[in-house]
């Protein structure tokens, strides 16, 4: 008969899940032995970044993956970097070793007492198997789980159950199959329509999931077909639309009063795959400008629920998008799509980040993929950046540092044969520094670029809001990330002007790389 574990192996094998991201302690052994031919496993120095990279690697395939992190203690030094994953929607399925059924009511060493809450309220479900039998229906319920969700979930097994032997019907799992559909009924899309036919001044908002989605050459087509202003939605994890291209307003600030301001004029706000909105700076205010009305469409029943205004539909944006474009008469003109980017910023002393993201949008091919974790920057990213393909940003979705190493790695492991390069501030870069050795150790073609200015420069901007520009803790001057880069087994250099960063932009390399920039202190706008 049957183990356990070869059933388990057969699930995952079936589904896909054949690529594991972890950090192995006692526990997670057993499952991990026997593993086939056919899964590759990615070995991570610190559970967060194993987290970062999964998310990377799920975002960029688009696919479930699988994690296996150690009993309590790795779980919980997973949960910073679990906090992006969730708020990115990416269906991470984590596992984690328990010790044997025994030894968890004495509390024995390594026991993870009340696995179940450990990881909530994060992940979208958490369960461990009332006995061995149940362990491979436990397992296709988390991925499952995790893909009707769209949510990370966790699973804790004892580690004695990997070697049981079950009889046939514990294998009845791998046949199934879950789908989820969500296309709106035909009077909703009426509605839709005859409220965009008749407002006055229309404007679209789009969220990170539309790119998750593969919707963003639609959402181009569908703006330019209606000839509409197109906003992102505050603090996207991806990109739905060209920064440069004519229609594009920019970013929403993340303040309640700010987005009303943003939106001043519109009689009706479309937003298409994000929350209605994802505030941070609290700046209390109307939540929409006066005559505006709000029309929200999700798949995100969650998202849905707990909006404070506007009318909301949940249904897959995909046939909301194709329903505007096929039912609603063509309004744009024939014009020049894209924009170019403004003569960038300077610095006297250095170099101002403008200056480095001008330089990598001449001297980066036009695909590349771009991991960002430089909060202080964002306005100066904005300002240089053309990035007009898909699946070309990936950003923390919660703000939880240590994102960017980690999520570069993942990406580029997902991606080998497209430029990938990681955007880090020095302050983000320590969260996640260990990353450097799974590049390295995978010879994994990125490019990291840390930015080093010696000062958390978004919590100094938080300083100037808050009124509290007295508090200490927010100088981090005399790191050295390119000796800690070679220490990890990465080439790295340093550089401090701007020819110099060119130049090194410009060169190759067969694996990965960072380099090192010196660059002045900004701030969010």
């Amino acid at each position: 008969m049957p183990t356990t574990r070869r059933i388990a192996h057969e699930f995952l094998e079936r589904h896909g899940l054949t690529t594991i991201f972890g950090n192995p302690g006692s526990n997670e052994l057993p499952f991990l032995a026997e593993l086939p031919d056919t899964f590759r496993y990615v070995l991570g120095l610190h559970e967060g970044a194993v987290i970062g990279m999964a998310d990377g690697y799920a975002q960029a395939t688009g696919r479930p993956v699988l994690v296996n992190l150690h009993a309590a203690a790795g779980s919980g030094n997973a949960m910073g970097a679990l906090t992006n994953a969730v708020y990115s929607r990416t269906p991470l399925l984590i596992t984690a070793g328990q010790q044997v059924r025994s030894a968890i009511g004495l509390e024995a060493m390594l026991a993870n007492v009340e696995p179940t809450q450990l990881m909530r309220p994060l992940v979208g479900w958490a369960g461990e198997p009332a006995c061995a039998a149940d362990v491979p229906r436990s397992l296709a319920q988390a991925l499952f789980e995790a893909q009707l969700q769209r949510r990370p979930t966790y699973l804790s097994v004892p580690y004695d159950d990997w070697t049981v032997e079950l009889d046939a019907d514990a294998a009845t799992v791998l046949d199934r199959k879950v789908r989820l559909g969500r296309n709106p009924a035909d009077a909703e899309l009426t509605g839709l329509v005859d409220a965009l036919a008749g407002a006055r001044n229309p404007v679209l908002v789009l969220g990170g999931d539309i790119d998750a989605a593969g919707l963003f050459e639609r959402s181009v087509h569908l703006a330019e077909h209606l000839d509409l202003p197109v906003w992102v939605a505050p603090s996207p994890h991806r990109l739905p639309f060209p920064n440069r291209h004519r229609l594009f307003r920019g970013v929403l600030p993340a303040g309640i009063a700010a987005v009303s301001e943003a939106l001043a004029g519109h009689d009706l706000i479309l937003v298409l795959g994000a929350p209605v909105f994802r505030y941070h700076q609290h700046l209390p205010g109307a939540y929409l400008p006066a005559g505006a009305r709000l029309v929200q469409v999700t798949d995100d029943a969650a998202a849905a629920a707990r909006a404070p205004m506007g009318d909301a539909l949940v249904a897959d944006p995909a046939p909301v998008m194709a329903a505007l474009l096929d039912r609603i008469p063509a309004r744009g003109a024939a014009c020049q799509a894209y924009l170019p980017a403004p003569d960038p910023v300077t610095a006297t002393e250095t170099v101002h980040p403008e200056q480095v993201f001008a330089a990598l949008r001449e001297t980066q091919p036009e695909d590349t993929c771009y991991v960002v974790e430089s909060t202080s920057t964002n306005s100066a990213w904005w300002r240089q950046m053309d990035l007009r393909r898909p699946a070309s940003y990936f950003w923390p979705a919660a703000g939880g540092l240590g994102f960017g190493l980690p999520a570069t790695v993942g990406v580029g492991l997902a991606w080998p044969d497209r430029p990938v390069v990681g955007v880090i501030g020095d302050g983000a870069a320590n969260y996640g520094i260990t990353a450097l050795w799974t590049a390295a150790h995978y010879r994994i073609p990125v490019t990291f670029v840390i930015l080093r200015n010696g000062v958390y420069g978004a919590l100094r901007w938080f300083t100037e809001l808050l009124g509290t520009t007295d508090v200490p803790g927010t100088e981090i001057a005399g790191l050295d990330f390119a000796a800690l880069a070679a220490g990890y087994g990465v080439p790295a250099t340093a550089v401090t002007g701007l020819e110099e960063l060119r130049a090194q932009l410009k060169s190759t390399a067969g694996g990965p790389r960072l380099i090192q920039v010196d660059t002045a202190a900004t701030a969010p706008e």
